[in-house]
């Protein structure tokens, strides 16, 4: 806390250090230790709590940015994101940087881009024009992503991404992983018939699958390549792939389970398990996931499903970001895997006795 600093606040109405020390009866640089973190061994505990006390009294905070200034730190990161905050996935990511951010003091500033790649670029040299610690970069689904300009030239973090040059850190969810997770969900049941639906050619689609396989695999059980039904992510896809494979097959021919490829998937396989007459989870257990929020809790039956640890990649990005700033060393470029919890709720059964 220096002159100039002093000044504005004079200038603004506001309380000085100062002001602290004359209310305090210390000097200013025995102020100084105590907001700046020198307090031990220089001032007695008495001192230093006599100092927070006419702090208190006068309201007074020192200034985050004079103070960062003098540490060539800003105690800000940058959070630039595709288009992730403007969906309903996203605030739990968000939520689990932002308080982990501030629980080391640290603010977060966020800039959607909506994805377009010259905003990104501008997003991220605007932040470092603005001198932040580090920058996260987020995506709203798992792929790999051209490296914004200007990230190589900070401590940067990516989430729910990889980066196409395999040049920084990323905390991405474990695909694989959640797919056997899934077929487990079945297996433990006693399903033996099992077909997975909806999906694409991306990273987790694939992942997903090899997980499914892996799992059924173990268990001795070959996935009749008529039960892969690749129809997309949405409501319609999985009321599609769900048709195709239950519509006029006997009870004793059909799957037992079905593994959807998301949640929105799931809803449209219930769907069309309801047409046909089949009842979830007597005849049919469905297993979705993402546990997308406001939709799989209230589906009919509930939907059980592998959730996206959408709130601990903010938490692990970030904590990876804020270790790297605070000790000046580069993270290497590894990949984090996090695992994908079981929510488990209503539309899985104990598969039906032939």
């Amino acid at each position: 806390m220096g002159d100039a600093e002093d000044k504005q606040r004079r200038t603004a109405g506001r309380s000085t250090s100062r002001d602290v020390a004359r209310l305090a009866g210390v000097s200013h640089t025995a102020v100084s230790f105590v907001f700046n973190g020198r307090a031990e061994g220089n001032l007695s505990p008495a001192t230093q709590e006599r100092i927070r006390q006419a702090a208190a009294q006068l309201g007074y905070r020192p200034d985050p940015v004079a103070r960062g200034l003098r540490r060539s730190r800003t105690a800000v990161i940058g959070l630039v994101t595709d288009e992730i905050a403007s969906t309903p996935f996203a605030g739990r990511l968000l939520r689990g940087a932002m308080e982990t951010a501030w629980q080391s003091e640290h603010l977060v500033l966020t800039v959607d881009s909506g994805g377009d790649r010259a905003k990104e670029d501008a997003a991220v040299a605007d932040l470092l024009d603005r001198r932040v610690d580090g920058i996260i970069y987020a995506a709203m689904s798992l792929r790999r992503v051209r490296v914004p300009e200007g990230l190589h030239r900070t401590h940067s973090v990516l989430a729910n991404c990889l980066p196409e040059d395999d040049s920084l850190p990323s905390v991405v969810p474990a695909e694989r992983a959640g797919g056997r997770t899934a077929a487990r969900l079945l297996l433990d049941q006693g399903h033996r018939r099992i077909a997975l639906v909806g999906g694409h050619d991306d990273i987790a689609s694939v992942e997903r699958l090899r997980g499914f396989r892996d799992a059924l695999r173990a268990e001795g059980i070959t996935l009749p390549r008529e039960w892969v039904v690749r129809t997309g992510g949405e409501i319609s896809s999985g009321y599609e792939g769900a048709t195709r494979i239950l519509d006029g097959v006997p009870a004793d021919r059909r799957p037992t389970g079905i593994f959807c490829y998301n949640d929105r998937v799931a809803a449209g396989a219930l769907h069309a398990s309801t047409r046909l007459g089949i009842t979830v989870p007597d005849e049919l257990s469905v297993v979705g996931y993402d546990d997308q929020e406001h939709m799989a809790a209230f589906l009919t039956p509930s939907l059980t499903t592998v959730g996206l640890p959408h709130r601990a990649m903010g938490e692990a990005a970030t904590r990876l970001l804020l270790d790297a700033i605070a000790t000046g060393r580069t993270p290497p470029a590894t990949v984090r895997r996090l695992a994908c919890p079981v929510i488990t709720r209503s539309s899985v059964g104990p598969a039906p006795i032939p």
